[in-house]
């Protein structure tokens, strides 16, 4: 999984007054979890750019001033109510041998049959909570749809890994294909596909029997 670097300052004080003044600066106050004590820290706003405003999956190294790096994900974040200026962030630190729990992004690929018919496609969990080891963390979860026709729904328990594991129970629908007003029925499309096939079949036949045929005059 790709990280964002997050070069921050350790604070010492961390009372309502400096915590506005660092706000006044265009800083965020933050709070890193998971060591042996939390550890307050601020950074610039904008150094949050890719790791806040994105819909994809992320961790963060924190670089402190005293040369401390620090792998950690982001646990909670405030944003103002009018502004949506970030307020505080809290993080929790990483450490390699112990799980960490995240919301992974879901990917679909490939084209439903059942859309195709004029099925409506219902993305119910476009993220999941997964379960796993820093390293086995995945950047997104990819759910192929090719084969899902209308009525269908792929849930969690088709997706589960050795690597990781998913917070969810397995009969939680994923995505799903529902029948519309302007919908056609999946079996339909079959027979028909069939009869094509069977049809170019014949014509095919029927060409290599004219040459036999004139052979014959």
């Amino acid at each position: 999984m790709k990280s964002i670097t997050i070069k921050g300052s350790q604070r010492e004080s961390v009372g309502k007054v400096s915590t506005k003044a660092l706000r006044n600066a265009g800083k965020v106050p933050c709070v890193l979890y998971g060591g042996e004590n939390p550890l307050h820290f601020s950074a610039d706003e904008l150094a949050f750019k890719n790791l806040v405003y994105t819909p994809n999956a992320h961790t963060a190294v924190i670089e402190l001033e005293d040369g401390q790096k620090l792998e950690a994900v982001l646990q909670d974040i405030q944003f103002h109510p009018v502004t949506d200026k970030i307020l505080h962030i809290d993080f929790y630190q990483l450490f390699k041998d112990k799980p960490v729990t995240m919301n992974i992004p879901v990917r679909l690929e490939g084209n439903s049959p059942g859309v195709r018919n004029g099925g409506r496609l219902l993305f119910r969990k476009r993220k999941l909570s997964i379960k796993a080891l820093p390293d086995l963390l995945p950047d997104f979860i990819t759910v192929d749809i090719s084969k899902l026709r209308i009525g269908g729904t792929i849930a969690v328990e088709t997706l589960l890994s050795d690597d990781f594991t998913i917070m969810h129970p397995d009969s939680t629908a994923v995505v799903q294909v529902k029948a519309s007003r302007t919908s056609v029925d999946d079996a339909e499309e079959e027979e028909e596909e069939e009869e094509s096939a069977e049809g170019a079949e014949t014509a095919e036949g029927g060409e290599a029997a004219a040459p036999e045929a004139a052979a014959a005059e």
